[in-house]
C-alpha cells in the first residue's frame, strides 16, 4: 500500500489505495516509517515528497475498518506506528514536502503538520473528526501544537472540525494553496528550490530548528550558536562564501 520512488534526487512516496481514500491502518502506517527511513537515508534523493495516490485524498486517516479498537491493549504497540513515522520525519536531515493531493483528516492531517513544508488544492479538506467515533487526536496533537493557536486546536479537537485548505493555509498547516491543475507545477518549483541549497546547510538547520523548539531562549541561543559554528566548519559553507564572493553559482558536495 506504499509506493517509493526515487527520480532525480527526489524520493516519492505514496499512499496507495485511492479506492479507499488511502487510510493508514497499523501495517500500512509501520510501511510508511520504513520508507521514510530509507528515503533519509537513500544517497539517490536529497529531497522527499510524500503524497496520497489518486485525486479525492491524500489520507482520510485510521483505518477504522481495520479492527482498530477491537483489542485495545493488545494493538498499543502497533499504533506506536504512527509514533515511529513522525519521529522519523523529525529527525531526518532532508526537507520533507508533502503534496496533499485532497482531503487530509485525523492521522492524515497529521502527516501533513509534521512534513517540513505542505502544498495543498483548493478542494481539499482537512481536520480532526476522531471525536465524532469517540475518539481523541492522540499523538498527532505533537505536530499541531507548535503550528495552530491553542484555542483554535482545541476546538477543532473537540467539535472535529473540518476546514477547507484555505483556512488550513492561514491557520499556518499548509504553505501554499492551488489549483489541481497547479499542484505538481508548483511541488515541482519546490523541490527544485530546495535541490539548489545546501544539503549540508539543510541537514544542520533543520536538526536545530525542530531542537529548540521547546529550549528556554537562553538555552536555544547557547544550541544555536555552537550550530552556526558547525555549519560554518562544512565544505558547503566555504564552497557558498567562494560563489559569491566570485560571482558564480555553487557547487554544493553536502559536506
Amino acid at each position: 500500500m506504499v509506493d517509493y520512488v526515487v527520480s532525480e534526487r527526489r524520493a516519492t512516496i505514496t499512499l496507495n489505495d485511492p479506492e479507499r481514500r488511502n487510510p493508514l491502518s497499523n501495517a500500512v502506517m509501520g510501511e510508511l516509517a520504513e520508507a521514510m527511513r530509507r528515503a533519509c537515508q537513500d544517497p539517490e534523493a536529497r529531497v522527499i515528497v510524500l503524497t496520497g495516490a489518486g485525486d479525492r485524498a491524500f489520507s482520510a486517516g485510521g483505518d477504522l475498518a481495520s479492527g482498530f479498537v477491537d483489542a485495545p491493549l493488545a494493538g498499543h504497540a502497533g499504533r506506536g506506528a504512527l509514533v515511529d513515522l513522525v519521529r522519523a520525519m523529525r529527525r531526518c536531515a532532508k526537507p520533507i514536502v508533502a503534496r496533499v493531493n485532497g482531503h487530509a483528516l485525523g492521522g492524515g492531517f497529521g502527516l501533513v503538520a509534521a512534513s517540513d513544508i505542505a502544498v495543498a488544492v483548493d478542494d481539499a479538506a482537512l481536520g480532526t473528526p476522531e471525536i465524532d467515533v469517540g475518539l481523541w487526536p492522540m499523538m498527532i496533537t505533537a505536530v499541531l501544537q507548535p503550528l495552530v493557536p491553542r484555542r483554535a486546536l482545541l476546538e477543532m479537537m473537540l467539535l472535529g472540525r473540518r476546514f477547507d485548505a484555505v483556512e488550513a493555509e492561514r491557520l499556518g498547516i499548509v504553505n501554499q494553496v492551488v489549483a489541481r491543475h497547479d499542484l505538481d507545477r508548483t511541488v515541482d518549483a519546490t523541490v527544485a528550490a530546495l535541490l539548489a541549497k545546501s544539503p549540508a546547510a539543510i541537514a544542520l538547520g533543520k536538526s536545530a530548528f525542530y531542537a529548540v523548539a521547546d529550549m528556554d531562549v537562553d538555552t536555544a541561543l547557547d544550541h544555536l550558536h555552537t550550530g552556526l559554528t558547525a555549519i560554518a566548519m562544512t565544505e558547503d559553507a566555504a564552497e557558498g562564501v567562494s560563489a559569491f564572493v566570485e560571482k558564480r553559482h555553487p557547487d554544493w558536495t553536502g559536506r
